[in-house]
């Protein structure tokens, strides 16, 4: 079936939004059905997890409602509010779908307490245990079924909701053992212990629902694997000797803005120098769909001088600390001392001590290079190293 579904959407095209509104459509239908099983069969036997199995399924159907409203928004074109696109919809929405895990969580542990507290007769019956494990085997389904569609589309909704299938097969495989000791065996208080160890189930995969979701809105370095191509596209000219400060920022899969600065030589003409970034953000552009705008840092080369001193500082520096690197190193000369600037790259681990690593920078230029000024900006990397 799911390779059915899914050769359909190829065969008009296989866009991305399609595979979510597939997901959605699929999971309103398979939920609702599921849902008015569920419900007879609780209130036929007085179960309270499996009633609360049943307005879970319910509550599903609200989330692909959901999942739907966000794909389409998502992919909603540009326009004068939104010059970038509406793509953060798409987290927006799977940001929902997680926050109906935590409800789903809350009303079940609350029903569960009661039902220890006074706990009631549950019916046994063959049949009920038939129509419950056949709803265990549709939802695995729909879990198989988003986790393919998430590794075609990076969906996060369909991660959210594969995830959510899964606590749904855990809860209604969970009912089943209620059904089976309270109704064969006589434990009454089994209803409500089993509906509090889901309900704590539930809130485990809800966290990690919210894992997935929270680096992608509040902002998160690219894979070394983009950078790197990046990088590599942009060192393709021969005319670029270095590239550094590359940042990426996220408006939602498939809207990526960035910024770099590439390091060429001073001597160059700047007609050329324009016409090799152009090339770098075109091919950029072309490959991986990312809009960038490159700037030109001028490097000294033939500079018998410059080189020297630069060839110290990557020494001291590797010395003080070899995970540490620069660039945007510049050679001055100011009151008979030579005046050395650069960016130092650290990692984030050394955040809360950069006013110490400068002072220790400075005080070994002092003893090594005692003709020399220290001017240094300590910064951080915007991508995975």
């Amino acid at each position: 079936m799911s390779k059915l579904l899914i050769n359909i959407i190829k065969r008009r095209g296989g866009r991305r939004e399609e595979y979510g509104l597939l997901s959605g459509y699929t999971g309103i239908v398979c939920n609702l059905l599921l849902c008015v099983a569920k419900f007879v069969v609780g209130s036929v036997t007085g179960a309270i997890s499996v009633t609360a199995d049943a307005v879970n399924n319910l509550t599903d159907s609200g989330v692909n409602i959901v999942t739907i409203a966000g794909t389409k928004l998502a992919n909603k074109p540009v326009d004068k509010e939104h010059p970038f696109g509406h793509g953060r919809a798409e987290y927006i929405s799977a940001l929902i779908v997680a926050m109906s895990i935590f409800l789903m969580c809350f009303e079940l542990f609350k029903s569960s307490v009661q039902k220890i507290i006074h706990p009631e007769d549950v019916r046994y019956s063959r049949i009920y245990i038939l129509i419950l494990a056949l709803a265990v085997c549709v939802k695995l389904w729909m879990a198989f079924f988003n986790k393919k569609l998430f590794s075609l589309t990076d969906n996060l909704n369909l991660k959210a909701v594969m995830k959510d299938s899964l606590n749904d097969c855990v809860a209604t495989g969970a009912t089943i053992a209620v059904l089976v000791l309270s109704g064969v065996y006589g434990i009454k208080w089994v209803d409500g212990v089993t509906g509090c160890a889901v309900a704590v189930f539930v809130l485990l995969s809800g966290v990690e629902v919210i894992k997935d979701i929270l680096p992608a809105l509040l902002g998160q370095p690219p894979s070394k694997d983009v950078t790197d191509r990046i990088e590599s596209i942009i060192l393709s000219d021969e005319l670029i000797l270095g590239v550094h400060d590359l940042i990426l920022h996220n408006y939602g899969p498939g809207r990526t803005i960035a910024s770099a600065h590439a390091e060429v030589p001073s001597d160059t003409d700047l007609t050329a120098a324009h016409e090799a970034i152009d090339r770098a953000e075109q091919k950029i552009m072309k490959e991986l769909g990312i809009n960038i705008c490159i700037h030109t840092d001028p490097v000294a080369v033939n500079d018998s001088e410059f080189e020297k001193y630069k060839t110290l500082t990557e020494i001291l520096i590797s010395e003080y600390n070899a995970d540490f690197t620069f660039h945007d190193f510049r050679l001055t000369e100011s009151g008979g001392k030579k005046v050395i600037a650069f960016d130092l790259v650290t990692p984030f681990e050394y955040e809360s001590a950069k006013e110490q690593i400068k002072n220790d920078i400075t005080r070994i230029y002092s003893e090594k290079l005692p003709n020399t000024e220290l001017s240094i900006n300590i910064e951080h990397s915007f991508t995975e190293q």
